[in-house]
């Protein structure tokens, strides 16, 4: 009898052996749940402490006149993302958005360009996902300043007659962001979604307090300004819900 049964318990032993990879390859494919990908609206508000920092000029005239230029106001614009979905609750992908902040009736204005690499955390409650998560990248500021009329400029340290005269002033100024958000989807369906999201770019690099310092070399050591929250509105599509 124990003859009869070695055998037949030598093939159960081998059957559930020969099951293992099986079930170990289905819950190796749960870790790939989803994609998606999509456009978002922004609106937001961008503040400094100085209208000198915004326009990253120190030349802007007397203290009765630059006192009185704006240090604050609203931006908008747009930009996308594309995103991997791992174990049906991380977000894994890249995103770049284009913002801008307008100031005066001269069309002076900061525009802000920026783009990384994104990761969050999700959960799943019911159609509704909310998240929290973190963007690293970098991206370029470009503040354009147009005064009502043409104004002096004079270099610390040179006489009076060496003013310099101008219409504009530019200056770009790159930086490194990180940018912490939170959100939410709303599904409507398995393949799209509406997404709301509020983030407070943390942008880093020089302080350009002149024309003069325009192409100091690059430190990583402080914030750049303005900077405030804004909040995103858009849609994504793709697979959204894991199967």
């Amino acid at each position: 009898m124990v003859l009869v049964l070695l055998p037949l318990g030598l093939i159960a032993q081998e059957e559930e052996t020969d099951a293992k990879p099986v079930k170990e390859k289905k819950s190796s494919s749960k870790v790939f749940t989803g994609f998606s990908g999509g456009m978002l609206l922004h609106g937001g508000y961008l503040f400094a402490d100085d209208p000198r920092t915004v326009f990253s000029n120190d030349g802007l005239g007397s203290t009765s006149y630059w006192k009185g230029l704006p240090k604050s106001g609203l931006c908008y614009g747009l930009g996308g993302a594309l995103r991997c979905h791992l174990i049906n609750h991380i977000h894994l992908g890249a995103e770049g958005y284009m913002s801008t902040m307008p100031l005066m009736s001269t069309g002076s204005n900061v525009r802000t360009a920026w783009g990384g690499v994104l990761c969050d955390f999700y959960a799943n409650w019911g159609k509704v996902r909310p998240m929290i998560g973190l963007t690293v990248g970098g991206g370029a500021m470009k503040r354009l300043f147009v005064p009502t009329d043409s104004m002096s400029y004079t270099p610390s340290g040179t006489a009076a007659g060496d003013s310099t005269y101008y219409n504009a002033s530019y200056v770009k100024t790159p930086f490194f962001c990180i940018d912490p958000y939170v959100g939410m989807e709303i599904g409507l369906g398995n393949h799209v979604a509406l997404i709301f999201r509020i983030d407070y770019m943390l942008p880093f690099n020089i302080h350009n307090k002149g024309l003069a310092e325009v192409g100091k070399q690059v430190t990583w050591d402080n914030f750049v300004k303005p900077s405030g929250p804004r909040l995103y509105v858009g849609i994504m599509f793709g697979k959204l819900k894991r199967d």
